[in-house]
């Protein structure tokens, strides 16, 4: 077959609706990670969609340099929820242009050019990004990448104190990885790494392309009282429409450098996007996820606790580790239980349902789950 250069699943989906998608045959697939924590209000949202309806009937494009009632608005939006002392917002299209923007920034910001990142890390398969990437099957294909970056073990304070020093530009960490296991971040550690760019003058990066928008059951996952210089974020954005952006301190904002984006803010997209974060503010929709996280996790661990080596989660961001490989059971869960979901790393099963699922999509999980582990 022709007219793709990645793997297709054997599964044609035609349409969604909630938490499930439907392939040509009309059957219903629940989908727990398979649109990649894309669709925080579930597929289909009422809001979002008539949001992109009004929006197109007006107006479907004009560059950013021009104001835009809508894209103004979603600036000021995505301001109001940030921490304080984060109130510039730049946009663009995707996590991996987010990240990119936000290491361009910090290079320009702090003249230096050193990055520092996680082992285990992901932020993205863009050339800056996926040099700050760990695994090398993402970037081998593609060396040399940008030079001057330095890896530490996550969650290690003291091997980053040693390793972020006045040639540092930048250090980007995800709160809680998600491609590398669904691994949070300790206090401690983000703690002792704001710590250590405050005294470096360097800039630290939260990467919440997937943390983001409630998804680990608050806004943001950056541990509350732990300020970035700035955040990425994009998949919860959007509710499956192509968003991301790179909120930033002023300091930051006042010394980017030149960098653009043709789409940056386009009128749709920020129409949907206004849509997906005036929805998850004003409906509390990270409480609701931080109440399904717990019970979701509590029945995981009533079910198949004994069957597998761990199960991590922060909020509806759950990993279980498991004694074999994940895609076996990724592909029993598919083609016998109808349920889509995802690996993170090799033996990870990554649950990234929409933060609307309620307790009998919860227990239709868990039900698979117990079925394909036992």
């Amino acid at each position: 077959m022709s007219g793709f250069v990645f793997n297709e699943k054997p599964i044609q989906i035609v349409e969604g609706d909630g938490s499930y998608l439907y392939d040509t045959d009309g059957t219903a697939y629940l989908d727990v990670g398979a649109s990649y924590a894309c669709v925080p209000l579930g597929h289909g949202h009422e809001a979002v969609q008539e949001a992109v309806r009004e929006q197109f009937s007006k107006l479907t494009y004009v560059q950013a340099s021009y104001p835009v009632e809508i894209r103004t608005e979603l600036y000021e939006r995505l301001a109001r929820t940030a921490p304080s002392g984060i109130d510039k917002v730049w946009l663009c299209n995707s996590g991996t242009e987010a990240n990119e923007a936000a290491l361009k920034f910090a290079r320009s910001a702090t003249g230096n050019s050193k990055i520092v990142a996680t082992m285990q890390g992901f932020h993205g398969r863009t050339m800056g990004a996926l040099a700050t990437t760990w695994k090398d099957k993402y970037k081998k294909p593609y060396e040399p990448l940008i030079g001057d970056v330095a890896f530490v073990p996550y969650n290690d304070g003291d091997a980053m104190a040693e390793a972020v020093d006045e040639q540092t530009a930048a250090v980007i960490v995800e709160p809680v990885q998600g491609e590398g296991g669904i691994n949070p971040a300790s206090t401690e550690f983000l703690t002792r790494t704001r710590e250590v760019t405050d005294d470096a003058g360097a800039a630290l990066i939260f990467d919440e392309v997937q943390t983001g928008m409630g998804r680990t059951g608050t806004l943001w996952a950056g541990k509350g009282q732990i300020t970035p210089d700035m955040i990425t974020s994009a998949k919860g954005l959007g509710n499956g429409m192509p968003i991301g952006a790179t909120l930033c301190r002023d300091w930051i904002a006042e010394n980017y450098g030149s960098h653009a984006s043709t789409f940056s803010g386009a009128p749709v997209i920020a129409a949907a996007a206004n849509a997906t974060v005036g929805t998850i503010v004003e409906e509390n929709v990270p409480e609701h996820a931080a109440k399904m996280g717990r019970y979701l996790r509590e029945e995981l661990e009533r079910a198949i606790g004994d069957e597998v080596r761990e199960i991590r989660s922060e909020g509806l961001m759950l990993g279980i580790e498991v004694k074999r490989g994940a895609n076996r059971y990724l592909k029993q869960l598919a083609l016998n239980h109808q349920v889509l979901a995802l690996p993170a790393g090799r033996t990870v099963v990554r649950l990234l349902p929409p933060l609307t699922i309620e307790t009998g999509e919860a227990d239709e999980l868990v039900a698979a789950l117990e079925a394909v582990l036992r």
